[in-house]
C-alpha cells in the first residue's frame, strides 16, 4: 500500500508531541531529526526508523516490520525499519518506536565534516 509521507508526518507528529522533531523533504519523501540526526524516514514505502541492535531486531520481529527498501532495484537498508501499518494507527506504541529510534540518534557519533 503506498503511504503519503506528509500523513506519516502528521501521525509521527501525534504520537510524539513531547519530542522536538524537525522535518526535511528529500527525494520525494520526508527525513525526521532528532537532535539535528536522522531518526526517520517518511515515504511512499511508509514510516521506515533508524534503529541497531536489539531495538532494531525486536521492530523486525513485528509480523509485517521490513527493512527499508525504496524500490526493487534499490538497496536493503541496513538501518531503517518499516513499521507495520497496525502500529501506525496505535500512538503509544509508535511513540515507544520513535522515542527508541531518537535514543539512538543521540547515542551516534557525529559525522564528520569533509574538508574541500
Amino acid at each position: 500500500m503506498a503511504h503519503d509521507p506528509k500523513t506519516l508526518q502528521a501521525a509521527m507528529a501525534a504520537a510524539v508531541p513531547d519530542l522536538e522533531l524537525t522535518y526535511k523533504p528529500m527525494f520525494g519523501g520526508i527525513l525526521a531529526y532528532a537532535g539535528g540526526k536522522p531518526v526517520a524516514s517518511l515515504s511512499d514505502v511508509g514510516l521506515a526508523l533508524k534503529l541497531a541492535g536489539a531495538d532494531q531486531a525486536a521492530l523486525l520481529s513485528l509480523p509485517d516490520a521490513k527493512p527499508l527498501q525504496y524500490g526493487p532495484d534499490q538497496p536493503v537498508s541496513k538501518s531503517y525499519v518499516v513499521v507495520p501499518d497496525d502500529l501506525l494507527a496505535d500512538a503509544a506504541a509508535l511513540r515507544d518506536w520513535v522515542h527508541k529510534a531518537a535514543q539512538a540518534a543521540a547515542k551516534a557519533p557525529a559525522k564528520k565534516v569533509k574538508k574541500a
